[in-house]
């Protein structure tokens, strides 16, 4: 079973340095197809994955000078807050509702990146409506984490650039800066709850770290222009799991 968790290790890692997230969204699909694991333990498993590989991506985006440290602890501040809370909201909202207006707003960010191509250099301007909207934009990556079990990666990144006006490779290195602490305690609380393989769990998050430099040099070698529309179709495929996962029901 070694190769094919290196294999989607490295699959994995190579997504995350190149679009900031965590790999999470191709990695669980993976090990539900090629190992033995179930839903709960794929997720559990790739969340574990992801700490080493957010760490490393990140590094490689810092070195080179692409991450907002303060906006990556606002938006962490705001995850560490809202993965609690979409744990409380799992059983007091609908989930189809939900999930669909999800995807509503992925579809709606997709189409503002490809239309309107990120800048390299953009940054973020910081005021208090800013501050508040990161934080809040954590909390809504927090919030759906807990709802939905996706990486919040994917709607960091979305958001920096399309709401925020960060440029790409900032917003991408934010994310992964900003994933780390939400990854590790969602894994403490995974392990306590029997769901994480940890063996399996570090073989994949070792070989995507090793491969994330690969995607990092990506990441700096296109245009983007290409970048963005790479991103996009990140996006509708995120979209289109989204959209085919069945909805879990809350137990009563």
């Amino acid at each position: 079973m070694i190769l094919p968790l290196l294999s989607i290790g490295v699959i994995g890692g190579v997504f995350a340095g190149l679009f900031g997230v965590g790999g999470g969204l191709v990695m669980v699909p993976l090990l539900l197809a090629f190992t033995r694991l179930d839903q709960r333990q794929a997720s559990a498993t790739s969340l574990l994955a992801i700490v080493p590989t957010a760490i490393t991506s990140a590094a490689q985006y810092g070195f080179r000078g692409e991450i907002d440290v303060g906006a990556a602890a606002l938006l962490a501040i705001g995850a560490l807050a809202g993965a609690p809370l979409g744990t409380l909201l799992l059983r007091r909202i609908s989930l189809v509702w939900l999930k669909w207006l999800f995807i509503a707003g992925l579809a709606l960010t997709a189409l503002r990146i490809v239309v309107e191509v990120p800048q390299r250099d953009g940054a973020v301007d910081y005021g208090a409506v800013a501050v508040v909207g990161l934080v809040g934009l954590g909390l809504l990556m927090g919030v759906v984490a807990g709802l939905l079990g996706v990486g919040g990666g994917i709607v960091a990144v979305a958001a920096l650039i399309a709401i925020f006006g960060m440029g790409d490779l900032a917003a991408k290195g934010t994310s992964l800066l900003a994933m780390i602490p939400g990854a590790i305690a969602g894994t403490i609380a995974n392990r306590r709850a029997g769901l994480v393989v940890v063996r399996d769990g570090l073989i994949v998050g070792l070989a995507a770290a090793a491969s994330s430099f690969l995607g990092v040099l990506a990441a700096f070698w296109l245009p983007p222009a290409i970048s963005a529309w790479l991103f996009a179709g990140l996006l509708v495929v995120a979209i289109v799991q989204m959209a085919l996962r069945p909805t879990a029901r809350p137990e009563s």
